[in-house]
């Protein structure tokens, strides 16, 4: 079964809006602050809220995003 990523920081309302979309679906996610890890900090740091494939690492949203294009990107994988 697919798990989605979704990247933030502990400061970031638009992250907190994110995550309350995702466990409003019930979606299985894993939540990484970027501030930890330098590689992302770089790669993402102007994009963030931003959901990842935990697998591939593959870029499938960045903010805006809603709770309709989380399941459409939910029934894709």
């Amino acid at each position: 079964m697919s798990q989605l990523l979704l990247l933030g920081t502990s400061a970031c309302h638009l992250c907190e809006q994110a995550e309350a979309l995702v466990v409003q679906l019930n979606i299985p996610f894993t939540k990484v602050d970027i501030a930890e890890q330098e590689q992302w900090q770089e790669r993402y740091a102007i994009k963030i809220p931003v959901l990842l494939d935990l697998e591939s690492q593959e870029e499938l949203l960045c903010w805006p995003f809603s709770s309709e294009d989380i399941l459409h990107l939910w029934e894709r994988l």
